[in-house]
């Protein structure tokens, strides 16, 4: 007999902190393991918001904090949206969180009751599948491929909506494959999104890492301008993963709901944690297009080198530090006895063979690609894409 619930035991390992762990592990055996594996900018947090973490502890911010955020990051939030997105809310409408993350988990157990739908254009970050399962609701996948720039289109978007439907789900930039949604692309979408009584969750944490022109935001289209929730935080922008920051802007009866579910969970975020946050959003902004820059010059270097391995199909991602090659002309080769049959296979085999970390793109909802992130150095990376290709040509 076991304790644990059915929804515990069911609930899988990310796939990204699998990966990550595995790597760790070969590591510690003394293994030259290249980990391109997680999620997380190489760089540090810039200086001057860890300055304002520091001074916010000496000035006493040590203490509970409102559940839906400090009054000034609300404040600072509010202005961001309206200065960078074009998005105007209302500071009753905004909820800080202990991460984007939790801001999505909120959004699942407001909307969601046992058997409702809730759409997620593929390929999807690793965590909404589960999100959705652990709230009792089911996830429905719209894939696109890779010939498709991996961007759904309205028609594919209409064809998944049924009565149970509550939630459409996206990133973009996107989380694996780097694609961003343009403005027209996107006002294809809503014009499907307006006819039918459901909510679109935007998921916009990689905004400050756009190499297009300019980010747009899906809920600066007046026909779902109401019924729009913009999902940002400070992990990738700012390098802050560890600060456990993000935020939502939402219409105000489903930001009340997520601030009412909050306060049962973790309640606020971090008080100093949230004083840096605000001086990240109101103040110079260089460190972060700095960081845009060098990411843009690695994913240059990376489509290169992948490009002159035979059998890897990749596409131009725009935006996020994230490249997700098709592999599946390896399927079914072998070498030294290793079999590889999917993209979980062939994430182990270039782990175990070519001591490069990757995800299997299983884990994001399409299993003929592989998640390679770009979040290292040029000199890493130089080293990993040839590894990866000395592994993938003993194959055979």
């Amino acid at each position: 007999m076991t304790l644990l619930s059915n929804k515990v035991i069911n609930l899988p390992e990310s796939a990204t902190l699998k990966m990550a762990r595995l790597a760790r592990e070969l590591k510690a055996e003394g293994k030259d393991v290249i980990s391109l594996s997680l999620g997380e900018p190489d760089f540090d947090t810039p200086d001057h918001i860890k300055e304002a973490a520091i001074q916010a502890l000496r000035d006493g911010y040590t203490k509970y904090t409102p559940v839906s955020g400090l009054p000034e990051l609300v404040q600072a939030i509010v202005t961001k949206f309206k200065r960078d997105n074009g998005l105007e809310y209302d500071t009753n409408q905004i909820v800080v969180s202990n991460g984007a993350k939790q801001s999505i988990y909120n959004l699942s157990q407001a909307l969601l009751n046992h058997g409702d739908e809730a759409i997620i254009l593929a390929p999807y970050w690793v965590s909404y599948h589960d999100i959705i399962q652990m709230a009792g609701g089911v996830p429905v996948i719209v894939k696109a491929d890779i010939d498709q720039d991996f961007k759904v289109t309205p028609e594919q978007l209409e064809a998944a909506i049924t009565p149970k439907t509550k939630f459409v789900l996206f990133s973009s930039p996107c989380n694996p494959t780097g694609s961003v949604y343009l403005k027209e692309e996107l006002e294809g979408l809503a014009a499907v999104i307006a006819q039918h009584d459901i909510v679109v969750i935007s998921d916009e944490i990689y905004e400050y890492i756009n190499f297009t022109d300019k980010h747009a935001s899906i809920g600066t289209i007046e026909s779902v301008k109401d019924k729009t929730v913009t999902v940002n935080g400070f992990a990738k922008g700012f390098a802050m993963t560890g600060w456990r920051l993000g935020y939502i802007g939402a219409p105000l009866w489903l930001a009340k709901a997520c601030a009412k579910i909050q306060s049962q969970v973790t309640s606020g975020a971090t008080s100093f944690g949230q004083k840096a946050g605000s001086v990240a959003l109101t103040s110079d902004m260089t460190p972060t297009y700095k960081m845009r820059d060098a990411f843009m010059k690695r994913r240059e270097l990376v489509i290169g080198l992948l490009k002159k391995i035979p059998g890897v199909k990749t596409n131009f991602p725009k935006g996020a530090f994230y490249i997700f090659p098709d592999m599946s002309a390896f399927f079914g080769k072998s070498a030294n006895g290793f079999v590889v049959n999917n993209s979980d296979d062939l994430a182990e085999y270039l782990l175990k063979e070519g001591l490069v970390a990757t995800v299997s793109g299983a884990a994001f909802g399409d299993p003929n690609c592989i998640r390679i992130s770009y979040a290292a150095s040029e000199e890493q990376l130089t080293e990993a894409v040839r590894r990866i290709g000395v592994a993938l040509g003993a194959l055979g």
